[in-house]
């Protein structure tokens, strides 16, 4: 009955001081309360922050899938601070219907179109991009990697190389980014041998990729400056989405023919980072030396690996209910340069299961916006892990450390710098706690 009791007042109380603010701003027990409590029992409620044991490393984000992306990403950049980075598009072209170009088809033309209305870098820059034809199928139910080699699926012989300066345009009503028109002019050959294929390579989508397995889109690396585009590759309510169309003339009688990217079509993105001229290349990949900084980007870029000493000490307390764990992160926004380079707005925490497997913490699929990661408007990223140290006190997990990572890897380009456990504004973990008194 002791037990029970004991029990009962400790989730009476727990969800009284949930309720008031005395539970953020006190590292001693005060008399808010204790009136409800029997004289033989007082609750403590304190706050613990841990700082200067904690330690952070820039580490290599690899093994980040990038088929079928929400967005696909395309271009090249040299950015001061993260070195250079450049994404390469392999894609699949669909038939709409069988294709009839009628007797004696003459070619006028054949252009590869695709929409993007997302620019991150520097629009100044001209991007240098060249199409090739693929020479090896790629398949929409195959999971790809961010190393992928896309051109070693494709030929040697170029369709088209093309120059063009991203750029940003605003719809002067509504201030909403415009989607912009790339237009790109391929080789004749490909029309040739579209109109070629024989009756049987066209009767459906199955055979039609096997005779024409797709393009391949290279981003030549830029020396300074350069963006990344996001691609608005499938159609939507606003437009018919990215294509292929073939221009032709039947005597004298212009006509066309298109070839979709759908949901149906596979789409992978290659990504490539050179770090050795940035300030941290010495340190990445590393669990010796800490550094005042750490560094998050997307894209198969970079992640932090963070340890937190000690949390599973807190197995020897006794009567302890944790009221909220939070992990908070600031932003470096001199580093950053966030103005130029926008930062994430949110980021993802995972810890390190028994398995040493990656793994999202109880808190993510209890409600997302509980367990947080968001960018806040005082530049920090702040994480609810509450349930998930409730699991190392418990003996649940072990304490084997976190990765952080921008939460959108493979389809939006972001990065960000973060002061690392040792600046003066460095990683905190904030611990507030209850604890029953006999």
């Amino acid at each position: 009955m002791a037990m029970n009791r004991t029990k009962n007042i400790c989730k009476t109380v727990v969800s009284i001081f949930a309720a008031s603010l005395f539970i953020t701003s006190c590292n001693e027990p005060g008399d808010v309360g204790m009136e409800l409590l029997p004289s033989s029992d007082l609750v403590t409620v304190g706050n613990v922050v841990i700082k200067d044991e904690i330690k952070a490393f820039t580490f290599i984000d690899d093994s980040v899938s990038t088929d079928e992306a929400a967005f696909s990403l395309l271009g090249s950049m040299n950015d001061p601070v993260f070195g250079k980075t450049s994404i390469d598009l392999a894609l699949q072209l669909r038939l709409a219907s069988f294709p009839n170009f009628g007797t004696d088809p003459v070619i006028d033309s054949i252009k590869f179109y695709f929409y993007y209305n997302t620019v991150y870098g520097d629009t100044a820059t001209t991007q240098r991009l060249k199409f090739y034809e693929l020479s090896s199928s790629i398949d929409p139910d195959a999971r790809y990697y961010d190393q992928v080699e896309l051109s070693q699926m494709a030929s040697t012989t170029p369709l088209a190389e093309y120059n063009f300066k991203p750029k940003v345009t605003l719809d002067s009503i509504y201030q909403d980014t415009l989607y912009q028109l790339v237009e790109v002019h391929l080789d004749h050959s490909l029309a040739q041998k579209l109109i070629n294929a024989d009756s049987l390579d066209m009767i459906n989508n199955e055979a039609f990729l096997e005779y024409f397995k797709g393009l391949y889109i290279q981003s030549e690396q830029v020396d300074a400056g350069g963006a990344i585009v996001s691609l608005d590759l499938l159609p939507s309510s606003s437009f018919e989405g990215s294509g292929m169309v073939l221009y032709y003339r039947n005597d004298t009688v212009k006509k066309s023919k298109s070839y979709f990217v759908t949901s149906f079509s596979a789409r992978v993105n290659s990504f490539k980072h050179d770090y050795s001229q940035t300030a941290f290349y010495q340190n990445m990949n590393q669990e010796s030396v800490t550094d005042s900084l750490i560094y998050i980007q997307s894209t198969g870029g970079l992640q932090s690996k963070i340890f937190i000493p000690g949390l599973e000490s807190w197995k020897d307390s006794s009567n302890i209910a944790v009221n909220k764990a939070e992990l908070i992160f600031q932003v470096d926004t001199t580093a950053s340069e966030f103005r130029k380079y926008p930062l994430p707005s949110q980021l993802l925490l995972t810890y390190i299961s028994k398995t040493g497997q990656e793994t999202l913490p109880r808190d993510h699929s209890f409600y997302q916006p509980y367990y947080g990661g968001y960018l806040y408007n005082d530049f920090t990223y702040r994480f609810n892990i509450t349930q998930h140290f409730q699991s190392i006190i418990n003996g649940e997990n072990d304490n084997n450390g976190f990765y952080l990572t921008p939460y959108f890897k493979n389809n939006q380009m972001r990065r960000a710098v973060l002061k690392g456990s040792n600046s003066a504004q460095g990683i905190k973990f904030v611990i507030t706690y209850s604890k029953v008194l006999q």
